[in-house]
């Protein structure tokens, strides 16, 4: 008996340590994601996401999806900065909310703060932003995110 008890206490500990490091391998692709875009890293902020992604923003024409949809967002991105003297963006997450992982794929949803200068003028805005990942090969990959401002 003493020793199916100490195997059930092994086999528990150890599905919470691989669920806190499956945590922790999400979490560091999302922080690669984030520390690429603030750099003006695009190869590393788009090397994280999978080649079919969804992305919904308030940047125009809104929404992109299916292959290349992260490069795509970022050309968007950068072309509607640029036409609106916009510089200097940087997003910082301020809190975790919710993170679910199931198998293969993750939910993540995050509060954000995104700061920018914009014709000179410092700019700030807290959002939400729901990120939901895919586990291949390669290690975890965003298929989508969505930002919505508050």
């Amino acid at each position: 008996m003493t020793r199916i008890i100490v195997a059930c206490a092994i086999v528990l500990l150890g599905t919470g340590i691989s669920g806190a490091s499956e945590k922790t391998d999400v979490m560091a692709v999302i922080h690669q994601m984030v520390d690429g875009f603030n750099k003006g890293d695009t190869k590393s902020a788009v090397a994280v996401c999978a080649d079919q992604a969804v992305i919904v923003d308030d940047t125009p024409p809104h929404v992109w999806q299916g292959a290349g949809a992260c490069a795509a967002w970022q050309v968007a991105y950068e072309a509607w900065a640029k036409s609106n003297d916009v510089a200097g963006v940087s997003e910082t997450i301020s809190k975790v909310r919710h993170i679910d992982i199931s198998g293969n794929v993750a939910y993540v949803v995050q509060s954000a703060r995104l700061r920018w200068t914009e014709k000179g003028k410092p700019m700030s805005e807290m959002a939400i932003e729901t990120i939901t990942l895919k586990k291949t090969v390669s290690g975890w990959r965003i298929t989508a995110w969505a930002w919505a401002d508050l």
